[in-house]
Formats: C-alpha cells, structure tokens, sequence
C-alpha cells in the first residue's frame, strides 16, 4: 500500500464533506469506496496540463525576446506588454471560477469549458505571433490585444480545470496522486514546447515568419491538451451545481477567511514569478552569457524541465516520508541555492553551469507537485467547514494569482534589461550588449529567482493542514442538500435533470 504524501504510513481519507454530494454524470464509472480513481481518468485529466503548460511556458520563454529582438520594442514597454495582460487574469480568473461553479449541463460543471475554452485558447494563441502589422509600435500594441484576448481564454480553461480534482475524490493522498500525473504530464508538455518551439521559430526562418510556425505549432498542442482532457474525463465523477455563497465578494471572503489557502497562495504567487524570470531569462542567458544563441535555449530548458519527469516518483516518496509542507519547502530551498550558485556561470565550465540548472529544475518539480497538491487539500478544508462547494472561486484566486505571477516575472526581468541598458533591434537578432546589460541579464536569471523562491516560504508559516485536521474539520453530513435552482444557473448543452 503506498504511503501517503501527508505523513508517514498511510493517513485517513477525508470523509465526504456536508452540502451537496458529487454525483457522476450519465454513463460515469463510479470510483472505489475508498475514493481511488481509474487510471483512465488519471490519464485523461493529466492531458490538460499540455494546454496549461504550453501556455505558462512559450510566452514567458519567448514572448519578451520576440518584443525586444524581432518587433523591435524598447525593454520597458516590452515588460508591460507582457505583464499587464495577464494582470487582467487576477479579475477575469475569479469571475470565471463563479461561473463554472454555477453551470449546469449534461456534461458536468467544469467539462463543457475544456473544450470551448481550449479552442479559443489554440485559436488565439496563434493570433499573438501572427504580426499582420510587421515592426514597431503598431506590433507591439497587436501583441498586447491578442494576448489580453488569450488570456482571457486561458482563464475559462484553466480555472475549471484546477478546480476539478477537488471533486473528482475526497481521498487525500488520491489527490497527490492525481497531481503526480498531472505534473508528470505538465513537466512533458513543458519540455516539449519550451525545447521545441525555439527549433520551430529557427526552423521556420526565425524572425516574424519563424515565429507565425511556431505560434500555429504551440497552438496546436493546446488544442490536443483540451480536447483530450475533455474526452479522457468523460467517466469522470462530476458535481451538482451546490450551494455556495450568493455574491462573489461573499465568496471571495471565504476564501480571505481560509488560513492555509491564503499562505499557500501568496507563497506560490511570488514563487510562480521567480520561476517565470528563469524562464523570461533563458534566451538572454545563452545569448549573452554562454554565447550560444542557437542550441544553448534548448538545452538550457532542458536541462531545467528535463529531470521533473526524473524525479517525480522521488518527490512523491519524500513527500509520503516528511508530509507535503516540509517537502514543499525543501524543493524550494533546493532551486534557490542552484540559482544562486549560477551567479558564477562566466566562469564556470558550460557543463557545470547545465548541472546547475538541472539542480533548479529537480527543486522546480517539487515545488510544482506539493503546491498544487495542497490546493485541493485546502479546497476540501473549506467545504468540510462551510457544506458549501465552491472549488472555483478557490481556484479561480489560485489562477489568477499564478497567472499574474508568471506574468510578472516577465515584468521584473524587463525592467532589470532597462534599467541595465539593453538595447532592442528589430532584425530578429539581437544587438551587441554592454558589460552592464549582460550583468543584468545574469543576476536577473539567478539571484532574483533565487530570492524570490526561497524567501517565498516564509509566507507557510501559518500553512498546519495535516489530514488529521482535515477530517477533524468535516461535520455531520446534511441528509438533504440543497442546490440552485436551474433559473440560478448557467445551463449548458441539455440542462440536468
């Protein structure tokens, strides 16, 4: 039997929570009575994460160079271009979260925005790198459009689909294991699209038409992630729309009043920007610093995402020996001190300095794993105290909260390129740097991820959710819930019966 992620041997399963009990949908397999879920569904949720992941990557690994070195865009308006889209998500993401609790159809709450969402999510990705206007300011104002309108895309998919693990089981430990897959999955699509998309751009000619193939390539692995998670969780067990607070400002209270949701959430919104400034920095990096414009990108990322597929069945038993928060802290402090360690990389050997960012990718893939497994955990929390489900206005703060991190990473390490003096060009190459800019670009992709990830724990000192307080925590189960009525609702598709 396997141990789980929150202590030593194996903990109780939280019971099922007061309010409305999930039910499955027509022609849902049902899970085990102990809450295990087929490996089908497993399987099938985990394909969403190639959408999320291509998302979250390409555009935080290629969008700031595409600005700066192929449109021609000065570093600091560049920097807002990138950040202030997303930003949009911190509104967007919360009220996207209400609607998908709220929607009825023959299809589950959450499912019916996997496919729509992620369609348009494809579509309009492709759209950001299409450039119909060429160079300059006009590009640059293009850019910042289609990325708002993808964005907003990306939030109707990706809350939903967050929000469905806290429904899929009540088993604390199923939950670890449903976000290994995920992560495992996350880390692949990761890898796929932030090594390969570089090879697709230079492949494609590089410049605005490498990077139109390279849009409609990514845009193609959103589309395969949405449409497979959509049709891998049709046996999934789904919710009824339940009862939840009658106003989004109520809900959002609840959340505040969540003590463990709200230290994670701020620990991980400031780790998801040092993450995105690695990220932000690879390109600048090889160019600048290791002098290998051409394949040193791909390896760099590599050599980051690659040892997350390694080490996820390693993390899991870490996490089964010393419990999620423990080992949530240990990832970060092991990626804070690789980062800091690559302040030293112009004189360090070139296979050293890939050592290095191996390092922070095996700290990276821990960190990932325990946070968003610790998501659910402190969803569950909520509905065992309050007999309400509102998985999505948790996830819908949660998103947005990593949306705008990931985008500010972006943000910051545009700003240090400023501030340092980087020059832009508009001929898909970039420009000869001063010794101040490339010493920007080093300790933008080492210290300050460093600092912000490490320091980051410090926010999980009020984090005490154990499985013991999670049982504790749920009441005497409601024998009659009661739900919205359909007219409360958004109907999708044929309306519930």
């Amino acid at each position: 039997m396997d141990a789980s992620p929150g202590g030593a041997g194996s903990p109780p399963a939280a019971p099922p929570p007061a309010g409305p009990t999930p039910t499955a949908p027509a022609g849902a397999g049902p899970t085990s009575a102990s809450g295990v879920l087929p490996r089908r569904v497993h399987a099938g949720y985990a394909l969403g994460s190639l959408a999320t992941g291509a998302f979250g990557t390409v555009p935080g690994l290629l969008l700031l160079p595409y600005l700066t070195d192929t449109l021609g865009v000065a570093a600091g308006a560049a920097a807002l271009l990138v950040l202030l889209p997303k930003a949009w998500d911190v509104l967007v993401n919360p009220v996207a979260g209400r609607i998908s609790d709220r929607t009825r159809s023959r299809w589950g709450a959450r499912r019916p925005y996997l496919l729509v969402a992620g369609l348009a999510l494809g579509v309009l990705f492709a759209a950001i790198f299409a450039a119909p206007f060429g160079a300059g300011p006009a590009a640059g104002a293009y850019v910042a459009f289609a990325f708002l309108a993808t964005a907003t895309a990306f939030a109707f998919f990706q809350v939903p689909y967050v929000a469905m693990p806290a429904e899929l089981t009540g088993d604390y430990a199923e939950r670890t294991r449903l976000m290994t897959w995920r992560i495992a999955v996350l880390a692949l699509a990761i890898l796929v699209s932030g090594a390969v998309a570089p090879l697709v751009r230079d492949a494609g000619g590089g410049g605005v038409p490498g990077h139109r193939w390279m849009g409609l390539f990514v845009a193609g692995l959103i589309v395969l992630g949405a449409v497979g998670a959509f049709l891998g969780t049709r046996s999934a067990p789904g919710g009824t729309v339940g009862e939840s607070e009658p106003t989004l400002r109520a809900q959002l209270a609840v959340a505040a009043r969540n003590r463990p949701f709200r230290a994670l959430l701020v620990c991980f919104v400031v780790q998801s920007a040092g993450v995105a400034t690695v990220l932000a920095g690879v390109n600048y990096f090889a160019d600048q610093i290791l002098r290998d414009p051409k394949g040193g990108p791909t390896v760099l990322f590599a050599c980051f995402v690659g040892p997350a597929l390694l080490v996820m069945p390693l993390w899991t038993r870490v996490g089964a020996r010393v419990g999620k928060l423990a080992a949530l802290v240990a990832a970060s402090l092991i990626f804070a001190v690789g980062a800091l360690a690559l302040v030293a990389a112009p004189v360090l050997p070139p296979l050293a300095v890939y050592l290095l960012v191996a390092l922070i990718g095996v700290g990276y893939a821990g960190q990932q794993v325990f946070a968003l497994a610790m998501l659910p955990d402190c969803i569950a929390y909520d509905t065992a105290r309050t007999g309400r489900r509102q998985a999505g206005v948790f996830t819908g703060l949660w998103t947005a909260g990593e949306t705008f991190g990931l985008a500010l990473g972006p943000g910051i390490f545009g700003l240090v390129l400023q501030l340092s003096g980087y020059v832009s060009s508009d001929t898909g190459t970039a420009a000869t740097q001063s010794g101040t800019a490339r010493l920007g670009i080093l300790l933008g992709f080492t210290v300050l991820p460093a600092l912000l990830v490490g320091l980051a724990v410090l926010a999980l000192r009020p984090y005490d959710l154990t499985p013991a307080r999670l049982a504790a925590a749920t009441p005497t189960p409601t024998p009659h819930p009661r739900t919205h009525p359909a007219d409360h609702a958004v109907v999708v598709g044929e309306e519930s019966r």
